[in-house]
C-alpha cells in the first residue's frame, strides 16, 4: 500500500528550517514563530490525517509505504530513501509532532527577545525532520541518517548559548559521547547486513527486497550464554545495536551527557531530551523486536542496563538542586523503565510508556521553564519555594505531572509503569530469580521516584520564600530585570502547559491494561501494536496462562498504588519539615562518574595527546622532518646559487675545470 503524504510529514519541517536558516535573520519574531510552527503543524495535522485513515489497516498489520528514490545500489547492497507507516512508527509520529506543536508555541514566549530567535527555530525545525525520518524510515541506514541528524540538532542547541564555555562543553560531551554509542550501532548494522543480506526491515515484493527481520525469524533461537555475545551471529547484532542505545537513550555507562545537556534551552529539554529523542533507542529495540526475541542474552542485559540505570538515576535525583537537573536524571531513570520492559519482553508496555512519559515528562520540563522565567533565570530550587500564589497555573498543571509520574492511579503514568512492574515480576523470558529481583529494583525506583517529585514540587511551590523580590541583580539572559517578585508566564506558555497536563491525565487510557478492568476492557495500545511487535515464545505462553486469572495483576497494581503513595507522603513530610536538607554527598556529586571518567579515560588521552602525540611525533618526528628537508633544499639552493654568480669569468673557469675531469677521466681509463 502506497502513501505520498509520508514524504509530506517529514518535508515540511525541513521546509521549516530552509526557510528560517536562509532568510530568517531578516524576519521579525513574529513571522518566525509563524513559519516554525506551522510547518511542525502542519505535520502534526498530517499525521494524524494518515494515521487514523489507515487505522483498519494498520491494526490488520499492513505496512504502508512511500517510496521517493533508490539512494544506493551498489552489488547486492541496496538503500532507499522510503518511509514506512505500521502501527509502531504511527504511534510515534502521533506523540512526536504533537507534543512537538506545543513545545514549539511555548518557546514562541520563552525565547523572546533572543538574538538568535530564528537561528533556534531553525536548528529546531531541522531536528523534527530528522526524527521524523528516524521514526518512518523503512531500512536501517535511512534511521542511521535521522539517527545522526537528530545528534547533530541535538549539539546545535544545547550549545545554543555558544558564547558560553560550559554550553560549549555540553554540547561536546553530547556529541562524543553518542558518537561512541552510535559506532557500535553501525557495527550492528553492517553485520545485520552480512548476516541477512538485507538493511531493510521487512519483505516488499512490489521493489523485490527481502527484509532483515523475516531473515532473523528463520533463525533458531540463540543459547542464553555469555559466549554467544561475540559469536559474530544473531546476538552479537543484538547487542551492538544495544550500544547505540544507550549512547542515545542515555542508559549506563553512556548516561552522562544528558544531564550536562541541559545546559540548552528549556523548550530543547522538553522536545530533545525528554520527550523524543532520547527515546530512539526504545524505539530502535522495539522495532528490531523479530532480532532480540532470538538473543535472550542479549534481552537480559537490556533489561539488567535498563533496571540498573533506573534505580541508579533515580538515587542521583533525589539529591539534585537545580529544577531542570532533577528532571533529567528523572527522565535517565524513566528511560531505564522502557529498556526494562523491552529486556523482559514487554515491547509493547515499553512503547507505552513511552508514549505517557512524553507527556508528562515535557510538561514538567516546560513548567520548570515556566518557573525559571518566572524567577528570572533562577534554577536553583533551594532559592524558590511558595511559587503556588505567584503561578497558579504553572503550579497545577505541574502538579498533575508530578502525580502522573509518581503512579497516582488514574493518570497516565500509573497505567504505563504498572504495566512494566507486572510484566517484569510474571515475565518468563528471564531467570525467574533475575525477573524477580527486576521488579524489585522497579518497585524502588517508583518510590524515589515519587519522593523526589514530591521534593522538587515541595521546594519549588510549597514553604516559605527563598528568594528576594526588593534585591537589585544582574540582567538574564533574556533581558528582564530580575528585582520584581515571581509572576504567571504569558498565555504563549501557559496554554501548552494546559494542553499537555490533559495528556498526561487520560493518555493512558488508551492502553487499560485488560487484567484491572477483568477482561472488559480491550488494551486498545497493545492490540494496535500486536502486528508490529515480535514477542517471544516463552511470553505468549505467560500471556495466556495470565488470561485465565488476573488475581497477581490486581495484587501488584495494589502494592504500586501504596508504593506511589507512601512514595508522596515520605516526600511531603520529609521535606515540608527540612527542605534544605543537605543530601549524602555521594548523591550529590552524582557517584563522582565524571571524576571518574576523567581520570580513568579524558586525562589520559589529553596527557597521550599532548606528551606523545604531540610534543613526541608531531613537533619532534613530523616537524623535524619537515624541517630537515627544508633545511637540506636551503643548502642545496645556496650551493646552486654560488655556482650561478652570472660572471663570464667563473663560467670559463668551470667549463675548463670540467674538460680537465673528462679528458682525466679518459686518461686514467
Amino acid at each position: 500500500m502506497n502513501e505520498p503524504l509520508l514524504s509530506a510529514i517529514i518535508l515540511a519541517p525541513l521546509a521549516g528550517a530552509l526557510i528560517l536558516g536562509v532568510f530568517g535573520k531578516r524576519m521579525g519574531e513574529r513571522v518566525i514563530s509563524l513559519i516554525a510552527c506551522l510547518s511542525v503543524g502542519i505535520s502534526a495535522a498530517l499525521s494524524f490525517y494518515v494515521f487514523f485513515r489507515h487505522l483498519h489497516a494498520l491494526e490488520e498489520g499492513a505496512k504502508i509505504h512511500d517510496y521517493l528514490f533508490t539512494w544506493i545500489s551498489v552489488g547486492a547492497f541496496r538503500a532507499d530513501f522510503a518511509l514506512l507507516l505500521d502501527s509502531l512508527s504511527g504511534i510515534y509520529i502521533l506523540f512526536v509532532t504533537f507534543v512537538a506543536f506545543w513545545i514549539h508555541v511555548f518557546a514562541t514566549g520563552y525565547m523572546k527577545g533572543e538574538a538568535g530567535y530564528w537561528r533556534f527555530f531553525a536548528y529546531l525545525n531541522l531536528f523534527m525532520f530528522a526524527m521524523l525520518t528516524l521514526v518512518l524510515a523503512d531500512n536501517f541506514l535511512l534511521m542511521f541518517v535521522g539517527w545522526e541528524g537528530v545528534g547533530l540538532c541535538s549539539y546545535l542547541l544545547i550549545g545554543y548559548y555558544f558564547t558560553k564555555d560550559f554550553a560549549n562543553d555540553a554540547a561536546k560531551k553530547a556529541f562524543i559521547v553518542n558518537r561512541i554509542g552510535d559506532f557500535g550501532f553501525a557495527l550492528g548494522v553492517l553485520l545485520l547486513f552480512l548476516k541477512s543480506g538485507s538493511i531493510f526491515y521487512f519483505d516488499d515484493p512490489t521493489r523485490g527486497i527481502h527484509g532483515a527481520f523475516e531473515w532473523a525469524a528463520s533463525q533458531a533461537a540463540d543459547p542464553a550464554t555469555l559466549s554467544v555475545i561475540f559469536a559474530g551471529g544473531i546476538t552479537t547484532i543484538a547487542v551492538l545495536m544495544f550500544v547505540g542505545a544507550t549512547g542515545k537513550s542515555a542508559q549506563i555507562p553512556l548516561f552522562v551527557w544528558l544531564p550536562d545537556a541541559m545546559a540548552g534551552p528549556t523548550p530543547v529539554s522538553a522536545l530533545i531530551h525528554a520527550a523524543t529523542m532520547v527515546t530512539a533507542g526504545v524505539y530502535m529495540v522495539s522495532r528490531a523486536s523479530s532480532i532480540y526475541v532470538k538473543a535472550p542474552t542479549a534481552m537480559a542485559i537490556v533489561a539488567i542496563i535498563g533496571g540498573a540505570t533506573a534505580l541508579f538515576a533515580a538515587t542521583i535525583a533525589i539529591a539534585q538542586w537545580d529544577i531542570k537537573k532533577v528532571l533529567a536524571y528523572s527522565t535517565v531513570s524513566q528511560l531505564g523503565y522502557m529498556f526494562l520492559a523491552c529486556g523482559v519482553g514487554a515491547f509493547t508496555a515499553g512503547i507505552f510508556h513511552v508514549f505517557t512519559h512524553a507527556f508528562f515528562k515535557a510538561l514538567l520540563f516546560l513548567g520548570s521553564g515556566s518557573v525559571i522565567i518566572g524567577m528570572h533565570h533562577e534554577q536553583d530550587m533551594s532559592r524558590m519555594g511558595g511559587l503556588r500564589k505567584y503561578m497558579p497555573w504553572t503550579f497545577r498543571t505541574m502538579a498533575v505531572g508530578w502525580l502522573a509520574i509518581a503512579g497516582v492511579p488514574l493518570l497516565s503514568g500509573f497505567f504505563s509503569k504498572d504495566e512494566i512492574l507486572y510484566r517484569t515480576f510474571t515475565s518468563s523470558v528471564l531467570d525467574p530469580t533475575l525477573g524477580k529481583l527486576l521488579w524489585f529494583v522497579g518497585a524502588a525506583t517508583a518510590l524515589l521516584t515519587a519522593i523526589y517529585m514530591t521534593r522538587l514540587m515541595v521546594l519549588t511551590f510549597w514553604g516559605n520564600e527563598r528568594f528576594d523580590t526588593h534585591g537589585s541583580h544582574k540582567h538574564d539572559s533574556h533581558g528582564h530585570d530580575d528585582h520584581h517578585a515571581p509572576k504567571e508566564s504569558p498565555t504563549s506558555m501557559v496554554l501548552p502547559l494546559v494542553v499537555l497536563a490533559a495528556g498526561a491525565i487520560f493518555a493512558g487510557y488508551l492502553g487499560v491494561p485488560e487484567g484491572l478492568s477483568g477482561g472488559r476492557i480491550q488494551n486498545f495500545f497493545e492490540h494496535l501494536l500486536k502486528p508490529a511487535i515480535a514477542e517471544p515464545v516463552a511470553h505468549t505462553e505467560e500471556a495466556a496462562h495470565a488470561a485465565e486469572g488476573h488475581g497477581t495483576e490486581l495484587a501488584l497494581t495494589a502494592f504500586s498504588t501504596v508504593i506511589a503513595f507512601l512514595g508522596i507522603w515520605v516526600g511531603w513530610r520529609w521535606f515540608r519539615r527540612t527542605p534544605l536538607w543537605k543530601p549524602p554527598r555521594l548523591l550529590e556529586e552524582k557517584y563522582f562518574v565524571d571524576e571518574a571518567y576523567d581520570a580513568a579515560i579524558i586525562n589520559p588521552v589529553k596527557t597521550a595527546s599532548t606528551g606523545v602525540l604531540w610534543k613526541i611525533i608531531d613537533v619532534k618526528l613530523i616537524d623535524g622532518a619537515v624541517n630537515g628537508a627544508a633545511r637540506l633544499a636551503s643548502l642545496f639552493g645556496t650551493g646552486l646559487r654560488y655556482a650561478q654568480s652570472g660572471l663570464a669569468r667563473s663560467y670559463v673557469a668551470i667549463v675548463v675545470m670540467g674538460a680537465v675531469l673528462v679528458i682525466g677521466y679518459f686518461m686514467l681509463g
